[in-house]
């Protein structure tokens, strides 16, 4: 499970008990941190501070949702108002205020744990002898493993998803990016020399003009 709290005492307090209770735990003090923990691993659970530095985790949770993130999340927060607490369950699960019992947290924390959806089987997606494994994450191209960052793998798993297709510019902007891009900048147009260069000849990814681009052998 994630742990996100900012306060190094308490982090290390939550992860000790939480630990103790059985659990497999990474803790992480920011949102750029727990983002890239999310995108790297599958959790049963998180457990998020309400509010850090970084931001307010509800925004941050509100935007994983919309991307399709499913984790069940637990708010730790010192803030009890109503509203707050209604704000939180809109996107997450529970909501349990500062100061709380130790046992109290791992009992909520198992209760959400039951709730996780089962992991999905593995989906592998191929074009030619382009095949794209999301559950690994790992893309290969007539079997040899490419390296690629993370906006290169999202623009390319929509390409890939719907081979054979014109995908809109700003659909992949969209999917390759926390904030949709304005389609008049070149930034998908940087991205897709990229992914061309990295898939080598000849070319899987087809410029449509005035539409976007499409993958196809």
């Amino acid at each position: 499970m994630l742990i996100v709290e900012d306060d190094p005492d308490l982090r290390l307090a939550v992860g000790a008990a939480l630990r103790g209770a059985g659990f497999a735990v990474d803790a992480v003090d920011d949102l750029p941190a727990a983002d890239e923990a999310l995108w790297v691993n599958s959790y049963d659970c998180a457990v998020l501070d309400r509010m850090l530095p970084t931001g307010d985790s509800v925004g941050f949770l509100a935007a994983k949702r919309t991307a399709g993130l499913l984790t069940p999340v637990l708010f730790l927060t010192a803030r009890d108002a109503v509203a707050d607490r209604i704000a939180g369950l809109a996107h997450g699960d529970d909501y349990l205020v500062k100061p709380f019992a130790v046992d109290e947290l791992v009992a909520r924390v198992r209760s959400l744990c039951r709730r996780a959806p089962r992991a999905a089987e593995p989906v592998v997606l191929r074009c030619g002898d382009l095949e794209m494994d999301l559950g690994s994450r790992q893309v290969r191209r007539g079997g040899v493993l490419l390296t690629l960052t993370r906006t290169e793998f999202a623009v390319l798993e929509l390409l890939a998803r719907r081979a054979g297709e014109a995908v809109p510019r700003a659909e992949l902007l969209a999917h390759g990016w926390d904030e949709l891009a304005a389609p008049a900048t070149n930034v998908l147009d940087v991205v897709i020399a990229q992914l061309r260069r990295k898939l080598r000849p000849p070319s899987l990814i087809h410029t449509e003009h005035r539409v976007g681009y499409r993958l196809a052998p």
